[in-house]
């Protein structure tokens, strides 16, 4: 693992999220609610980006297409593959339930570090 400077401070603001390339992997950053996060841009079940996920009230973070929820601090799972009805159970089992991969972040001198 080694500290990346990724992107300028200013370059997130509240509410903003942007997705950052380190090494082969594509990093998700959010703002929210004035904290920083940095996850992976794939949603552990089929591998979907999750750029646009939803993000709840409660720290969690949504993908938009089969609705598995992870919590944002930790990556653990809240929610595996509820969507759609009835079908999600089977496509549940596609995957086995897997943490989001999140990292560690930083802001110095005006700059956000991840540690991949």
């Amino acid at each position: 693992m080694s500290w990346t400077k990724v992107l300028a401070t200013e370059a997130l603001s509240p509410g903003s999220r942007q997705v950052v390339k380190v090494g082969n992997r594509k990093i998700l950053l959010l703002n929210h609610e004035n904290q920083l996060y940095a996850v992976d841009n794939v949603c552990p079940h089929l591998k979907l980006p999750l750029k646009s996920a939803k993000l709840t009230e409660d720290g969690a973070i949504v993908c938009s297409f089969h609705r598995s929820s992870f919590d944002l601090s930790t990556g653990e799972v809240k929610n595996w593959c509820p969507w759609p009805p009835g079908v999600g159970k089977v496509l549940s089992l596609v995957s086995q339930e897997k943490t989001l991969p999140v990292f560690p972040i930083r802001v110095e001198e005006g700059s956000i570090w991840i540690d991949v």
